[in-house]
């Protein structure tokens, strides 16, 4: 991982991110299949991670506090179980008391995975295995990016 990604994460707003990637995406001339899947997944998992980041509240699928948003913390959000996960959670801690609360706009991680048929009333019912296959190759593409 190259140093700078770690710089990005811990302080940059979405777009700078996301204008590294499609740098990086154009420079290898990547399918263009990819390039059309890479900005809109990492704008959703950073839509809510940034926030969480900047209210220092961050924590690892697994629940774990954490202190600062690395590569790494964003490449385990990048599972999209865990992804779905993530917005049922926030989803509860905008509605919580005291200081767990959050107050995030899901609005575009929500469009994002209702996109790709992931129920966002009920947390239990599952989504098409294609979709999750789909992520696992545009995670993959990511971290060859960064």
């Amino acid at each position: 991982m190259k140093q700078e990604s770690y710089e990005l994460f811990k302080s940059a707003g979405i777009k700078d991110i996301t204008d590294v990637l499609s740098k990086e995406l154009n420079s290898r001339n990547e399918q263009a299949f990819w390039g059309d899947k890479v900005v809109p997944f990492t704008e959703a998992i950073l839509s809510v991670l940034i926030p969480l980041r900047d209210a220092k509240q961050l924590y690892t699928p697994e629940g774990i506090s954490v202190d600062e948003l690395t590569p790494e913390l964003f490449f385990k959000w990048n599972d999209f179980v865990s992804l779905k996960s993530l917005a049922f959670k926030v989803q509860r801690s905008n509605k919580a008391e005291g200081e767990s609360k959050t107050d995030i706009d899901l609005k575009i991680l929500g469009d994002y995975l209702s996109h790709y048929n992931v129920n966002l009333e009920d947390e239990l019912l599952d989504f098409p295995i294609s979709h999750y296959n789909l992520h696992q190759g545009v995670s993959n593409v990511i971290k060859s990016l960064l």
